[in-house]
Formats: C-alpha cells, structure tokens, sequence
C-alpha cells in the first residue's frame, strides 16, 4: 500500500512532464513511464543523467504510472497516457520506454495476449507503440526504445510479469530490427545475479545507480551515432 500511495502522489506532482521550450534548442525528447521518471525529485534520472552524459538538454515528458492505454478522461491532459507525452518538433532523437503499466495494470500480467497485440504485433510491424515509434520517425528522429530492468535472484512483487515482460521485448526488437533509426535498448541483463543496488526498495524502480546504468547504454547509442 505505500508503495502506491508514493506513486500516486509522485503521478500528482509530475503528471505533466516537462513543458516543450518554444525556443527549439532542445533536439532531444523523452517520453515514458516511471522507468525514465523515477528519480527525477533528486534530479538522478534517467533521463537527467542522459543529459549529464551527453552535454545537452533532454525535454522529459515521462511520467511515474504512465500507460499507453489508459481509460481515466484526465490521462490526456496529465500526460499519464504515453501517447500524449510526444510533441512534433524538431527531434534529432526521442527517447521511449512504456508497456510494462499496460500489462501489469492493465491485465494483471495474467491473461495478456490482446493487451500485448494491442501494444505491438508479433513482427513489429503494429500496434500502439509502434505506431508511436513511426510518428516520431515520419518527423525525422531516430528513435531509442527503451526496456525494463530484470531483479535476477531477488523476489518482486512483479515477479510474475516476466514471460509477458520478455514476450513484449522480444517484439520491440523485432520492430527496431525493421528500420534503421530505431534501437532497442535492452535492460534485462543489466542487474548482477542477487544485486538489489540497482533498484529502489519496492524491486520494480531503479535506483539513482540503476537510473545511470540506463542512461549510459542510451547515451552509448546516441553518441555513437553523432
């Protein structure tokens, strides 16, 4: 319960994300769930750090308990709908993460395969994420995706998310397989067998540690492209 309540209230305090400068300095953009987001409080999140890394500015419009489809009417306006995070501009890249709420929240990661359709086909070819990617590329970005962290050797409460987990990864692969601008970022392998630093004390978050071990494989692929 309180792991909640301290979502709920971290949904209320960044459920907009970061406004869009008018100035179109920024060529870098982020949209995502609490994967990106968490850590932002003490300016240690992934994306924060990405922009340390990188020496240049990331507009973060991710936000903590975010999901592509989400029912509430406020989701739009707050944000908390992926979806609606992404503004067109002048992107050299955007960086994405997203799906793991739609399938824990959204079928318990129980019965799930017309969620996981829903997010993405089997090829990668479809699907809401996909669609998303294909918006950001039709406006000229390259686009990295990002996955979910993995508590090998430890147990979560989201423990038994991990077939789904893998099944949807497997199809972000296979969907930056069919274009060039898009990277798969996987995370899965990231933690040490039994190693609880990368992660906040609920096991699903990262930890300031585990936000920057992200962040250097996102600044990797960026930078190696510039």
């Amino acid at each position: 319960m309180r792991v909640w309540l301290s979502v709920l209230a971290l949904i209320a305090l960044f459920g907009c994300g970061e406004m869009v400068p008018s100035s179109g300095a920024a060529q870098i953009i982020a949209t995502g769930d609490s994967m990106l987001a968490w850590n932002a409080g003490s300016d240690r999140s992934v994306v924060a750090v990405l922009e340390k890394r990188l020496g240049a500015e990331v507009i973060d419009r991710s936000v903590v308990g975010a999901r592509y489809h989400y029912a509430l009417p406020i989701s739009g306006s707050l944000g908390v709908r992926i979806g609606a995070q992404y503004v067109p501009g002048p992107w050299d890249w955007v960086v994405m993460n997203g799906g793991g709420n739609d399938l824990w929240l959204g079928c318990g990661c129980g019965k799930c395969a017309a969620q996981l359709d829903r997010l993405i086909s089997a090829d990668g070819s479809s699907g809401t994420v996909a669609n998303a990617v294909k918006r950001a590329r039709a406006d000229g970005a390259r686009v990295v995706y990002v996955g979910y962290l993995r508590t090998p050797g430890q147990p979560s409460i989201i423990d038994h998310c991990r077939d789904w987990g893998n099944a949807y990864e497997a199809r972000l692969a296979r969907m930056a397989a069919r274009d060039d601008g898009v990277t798969f970022v996987s995370v899965a392998d990231l933690v040490p067998f039994g190693d609880l630093s990368f992660h906040d004390v609920d096991r699903i978050h990262p930890s300031p540690k585990g936000s920057a071990a992200i962040a250097a494989r996102i600044a990797e692929v960026v930078g190696s492209a510039q």
